[in-house]
């Protein structure tokens, strides 16, 4: 995506890639099929734009977060398929760090997050115990690791020929890796899981004025272009939100669902489930913090209906078919879409989804209603999880991502959490928030102050329902989370 000085889009073109399911549990990605299809959105974008390379200011990387690659330095090949964030693999090195008490008394307090499958730390433990002569590659310094963001300025700024390993603080704190408050890695951590420093990136701030490094001529972009903003995707989405006020929060609807809280300058553990994140850097050993809550299936609960169940066609039906039984809403119906576990703030891998509340009155209608009802739930229990750490509720929630464009579920989303919900008029705020982060690098936007400025509200979405009904609807979805929970535990 481009974008101009008033941050509207002027070019953008996307693919999808593949997702490959080798066994139950794992979920892997082709790296050099990324890199590919990168260089492919980037030559097409200038082309249908018209845009000449000499025109771009400054690059930005976003990125999904936890994501592990690993690759051989000198020919630029990955050393294996990279493992996504969704994999759970690493459930038995998890559980056994949890059981020795790691998590308790190292993991959590260094780092903010917890002994989980989610983070890339157990990935890279897995990949050298597991890859043929990987661990002997790495300590001769022949293996390199990199969530997606790293694996593509590393390839961006030359690869093999003299491509820059860098990170910024926002994916290093998604590692398991980083001391949050010291903001470098961890050495108790990587001695603890066997890591070879040796194959980490440099941490550097997410908008960066001493540049990561430039686009090489024979690349992509065919020109010299400083490559200066990084920040993983929902903290980017923080950033093109402009929530850089303590208190501030933004929510992203996509596959899962994303929020987060300015917590400020300090990190403060959360212990309501909650993850302690790094939000955005502009300055070396300096960081703003948030208060995360990552929840696994919500938009993919959409897919599900549309691709096994078949009961929709498309996403954007939905909303229609929700409305069509506003009165009844879901019919009693509760569906937790566990279909991994479950995510912030119960982080429970033995749960499994389920639907209850059945009887004969019950329709397909009701079905998705109950859909859309379990992404605004699950919101709402990460929003009781951050009003439990930090003594005070939001007064507004500001929303992006694909499912923000149904009005019935933001208003949805409104009534269940009893909050007005800010939808701005760019609701890419992802990309957006890491151009954000590339342009103040190089002077292209002067201050945040700028930014605040650009940010242009397209709707608000007041909480309608009485406080009565909100409760008792409540009550009901976290009694059908307590069925949920430790579904595999009890069969």
């Amino acid at each position: 995506m481009v974008f101009d000085a008033e941050s509207n889009i002027v070019g953008w073109v996307y693919e999808e890639h593949r997702q490959i399911y080798p066994m139950p549990g794992w979920v892997e990605h082709d790296p050099m099929e990324i890199w590919e299809k990168t260089q492919h959105v980037i030559s097409e974008t200038l082309k249908r734009s018209g845009i000449d390379p000499k025109e771009i200011a400054a690059i930005g990387v976003t990125n999904q977060r936890e994501t592990t690659v690993i690759w051989d330095p000198k020919t630029g090949r990955p050393l294996a398929n990279a493992i996504v964030w969704q994999d759970t693999r690493t459930k038995d090195i998890c559980e056994r760090l949890r059981k020795d008490n790691y998590e308790e008394t190292l993991i959590h307090p260094r780092t903010g997050v917890f002994s989980f499958t989610y983070f890339s730390g157990p990935k890279i433990k897995w990949l050298l115990e597991n890859v043929p002569g990987l661990r002997e590659k790495a300590m001769r310094g022949e293996a390199k690791f990199g969530t997606i963001d790293s694996w593509l300025i590393w390839n961006l700024t030359g690869g093999p020929d003299g491509g820059v390993h860098v990170t910024d603080y926002t994916n290093a704190s998604r590692t398991m890796l980083m001391d949050i408050e010291k903001l470098n890695w961890c050495e108790e951590i990587l001695e603890l899981l066997k890591i070879p420093d040796a194959i980490l990136p440099e941490i550097r701030p997410s908008s960066d004025k001493s540049i990561y490094g430039y686009t090489k001529p024979n690349g992509p972009f065919g020109a010299e272009i400083p490559v200066c903003g990084d920040l993983g995707d929902q903290q980017a989405a923080l950033v093109g939100q402009v929530c850089f006020e303590r208190g501030m929060a933004k929510n992203t609807y996509g596959t899962g669902c994303f929020l987060l809280q300015n917590i400020g300058t300090k990190p403060e553990l959360s212990k309501h489930g909650l993850l302690t994140t790094a939000a955005y850097s502009m300055e070396k050993s300096k960081c703003v913090y948030a208060l995360e809550g990552s929840i696994a299936i919500t938009g993919a609960a959409i897919q599900w209906l549309r691709d096994n169940l078949k009961i929709i066609s498309s996403a954007p039906e939905t909303e229609e078919i929700a409305k069509s039984v506003e009165q009844e809403g879901s019919g009693g119906v509760y569906f937790v879409p566990a279909f991994s576990g479950l995510f912030a703030p119960y982080w429970d891998l033995d749960a499994r989804g389920i639907i209850v509340g059945l009887t004969r009155f019950v329709r397909r209608e009701h079905i998705v209603h109950a859909t859309l009802e379990s992404i605004c739930y699950q919101t709402r229990d990460v929003l009781e999880s951050i009003a439990s750490d930090t003594g005070s509720r939001l007064t507004e929630l500001k929303v992006d991502g694909g499912a923000v464009v149904n009005n019935y579920l933001m208003q949805l989303q409104a009534d269940i959490v009893g909050t007005k919900v800010v939808r701005p008029k760019v609701t890419e705020t992802t990309s957006l928030g890491c151009v954000y982060a590339a342009g103040l690098a190089v002077g292209f936007w002067k201050d945040l102050e700028t930014l605040k400025k650009l940010w242009k509200v397209d709707k608000v979405f007041q909480p309608r329902w009485p406080e009565e009904k909100r409760e008792k609807m409540y009550k009901g979805w976290k009694a059908a989370i307590t069925r949920a929970k430790g579904w595999l535990k009890d069969i």
